[in-house]
């Protein structure tokens, strides 16, 4: 070790990790800091030709580590703000709860424009591929995703319409009749 370096900065290590801690308030993070910046002024030692600024040079080093640190806690804030983009897939239904499933929609289907209606039959009923779908119906596949929101949209409208509580509550157990 480089005791020219190493002993002037143990000789100030309490004043510097004062100073890292009147800048960074979690005083486990200051203590890391003054460490990976001993490590890094330990590495660098070979290179440093004027031995009087070694303090000063050492309080550049600090303020970057500091520096760095409230950058990297900015950006884990972001990221841990964010609702993650993967999601648990939606739990399939019971087959107990799948028997109870209100029916209304398959009644109200026929009521809606035709395309929607042959969309619900192929997507949501029969869990078909989207490529696929859309090469059947002769549509890319962002028109695919426009028309099911829509088609999707005019069903619920449809079912609010006609079930009301029902349709906002998940249609279990539903009691609508449709002539």
């Amino acid at each position: 070790m480089n005791d020219t370096i190493t002993s002037p900065l143990l000789n100030h290590r309490e004043k510097l990790l004062a100073y890292v801690r009147k800048k960074i308030s979690d005083p486990d993070l200051a203590e890391d800091i003054l460490q990976d910046s001993l490590l890094k002024a330990l590495r660098a030692a070979p290179d440093l030709r004027d031995e009087d600024k070694l303090v000063p040079w050492f309080y550049r080093i600090l303020n970057n580590a500091i520096t760095d640190a409230y950058r990297r806690r900015h950006v884990e804030a972001k990221y841990m703000e964010r609702p993650t983009e993967f999601h648990e897939p939606p739990a399939e239904p019971e087959p107990e709860d799948e028997a109870t499933l209100c029916t209304c929609f398959r009644e109200l289907i026929p009521t809606l424009k035709p395309e929607y209606a042959e969309l619900i039959e192929k997507m949501e009923l029969s869990d078909g591929d989207p490529a696929l779908v859309a090469e059947q119906l002769g549509i890319n596949r962002n028109n695919l995703k426009v028309r099911r929101h829509r088609a999707r949209q005019a069903l619920r409208e449809r079912l609010e319409e006609t079930c009301r509580v029902c349709a906002k509550h998940g249609c279990l157990d539903c009691s609508c009749r449709h002539g």
